[in-house]
């Protein structure tokens, strides 16, 4: 399989991770986003939104990470869940984390790290961090007393709602989210940080922001 990818796409890293976690044969393939290449006529054959992630699994060509995460933990048969009401509940906060938790994180990192401050909109990272301080709190308050997601305890094992929730909350660029803050989040990322094959997602998918300064 072949991941197109780069490093700094938290998006991206969700799938990354899943695929490492679950020890599947993949191979990540860089789409250089900064410089334009998701917008150019080569990548938009492959991917018409102009997004990355894509995987590509044989003759399957597959975008959003929450269907690419879907189809690994599918093909893997890892981190899909065991019964039809752990499924949906997968499914229930995959859709959260795209609209509340990953869909504010991204553009927040982006605009406070990654575009001049000249070219921010004034009044949006305020409101994005706000937004995202009410996820953070919710996502805290639902790991209380828990291990994952979905799943009590540490035997029931993370799933891709573990994977998709974790995308932006490991990189170190700053975006109004403090891991001290929020002791649950914290205590669960050091436990999917010590699951076997974990790695950084500028370990784990090549491009970084040290390859632009």
């Amino acid at each position: 399989m072949q991941l197109y990818c780069f490093g700094e796409s938290g998006h991206s890293y969700k799938v990354a991770l899943a695929l490492a976690l679950a020890g599947m044969d993949w191979q990540p393939r860089f789409v250089d986003f900064f410089n334009g290449e998701a917008r150019g006529a080569p990548f938009l054959a492959i991917n018409p939104m102009g997004e990355v992630p894509v995987l590509v699994d044989g003759a399957e060509v597959l975008t959003q990470s929450g269907v690419i995460l879907e189809h690994v933990a599918a093909r893997s048969g890892r981190f899909g869940g065991d019964t039809p009401q752990a499924r949906r509940e997968i499914l229930r906060w995959l859709f959260w984390d795209n609209h509340k938790l990953s869909g504010q994180a991204g553009p927040c990192r982006f605009l406070m790290n990654f575009l001049p401050a000249s070219k921010r909109p004034e009044g949006v990272v305020p409101f994005l961090q706000g937004r995202l301080r009410a996820a953070y709190a919710m996502l805290d308050r639902h790991l209380a007393g828990r291990d994952w997601i979905v799943g009590d305890t540490v035997s029931d094992g993370p799933t891709i709602a573990d994977l998709s929730c974790c995308g932006y909350l490991y990189y170190p660029e700053p975006f109004g989210f403090d891991r001290a803050d929020w002791p649950h989040i914290d205590r669960w990322l050091d436990r999917i940080a010590a699951l076997p094959g974990w790695r950084h997602p500028y370990e784990l998918m090549p491009g970084n922001p040290s390859d632009r300064a």
